[in-house]
């Protein structure tokens, strides 16, 4: 019986700043900070049964700055609507763990956790960021601050070569 194979979050994750990366063609999403302004669809469409809390959890979702790459994959709606009927489960003080566990899990896929914003390569930037001529000298300085490191991080220098000393003479 095959085991192997490649996993969810197996080996080293992708740096969305490395030269690697950047010939793989592999960037972060920029995702609003102020969030996502726009219609959403509505939570009938996929919780028919949908209770109160549930509609509120599901527009407080919806404006959120994950929710502006959302909108570009209807894929995602249905996963969305079952994190927002789990997270709603999860607010019982009865809830066993799995309903954490299960609530947890769907938010890592629709990147409402650290996690999963990294695991679907988005960040949440400041809408200004841009044009704001502050945050364009913190980046250029951070960018200066960047250089090659050693696997202790560690920045490394550069070590004049030995000189060659002739004692035969």
């Amino acid at each position: 019986m095959n085991h192997g194979g490649a996993r969810n979050r197996s080996g080293p994750a992708a740096n969305m700043y490395s030269a690697r990366s950047d010939a793989r063609d592999l960037r972060a999403r920029k995702l609003p900070v102020g969030g996502y302004d726009g219609d959403f669809p509505p939570l009938s469409d996929f919780l028919p049964d949908a209770k109160e809390r549930e509609g509120q959890v599901w527009a407080q979702a919806w404006r959120s700055p994950q929710a502006d790459q959302w909108i570009r994959e209807s894929w995602r709606h249905r996963t969305i609507a079952m994190w927002v009927r789990w997270s709603v489960k999860m607010e019982d003080p009865e809830a066993p763990a799995a309903t954490a566990a299960a609530a947890q899990r769907l938010a890592d896929s629709i990147g409402m956790t650290p996690a999963g914003l990294k695991e679907n390569g988005w960040l949440i930037v400041a809408d200004d960021s841009t044009d704001n001529p502050e945050q364009k000298a913190k980046q250029s300085a951070a960018k200066r601050s960047v250089g090659r490191t050693m696997a202790n991080g560690k920045r490394m220098r550069a070590v004049a070569a030995p000189t060659t000393r002739d004692d035969d003479d």
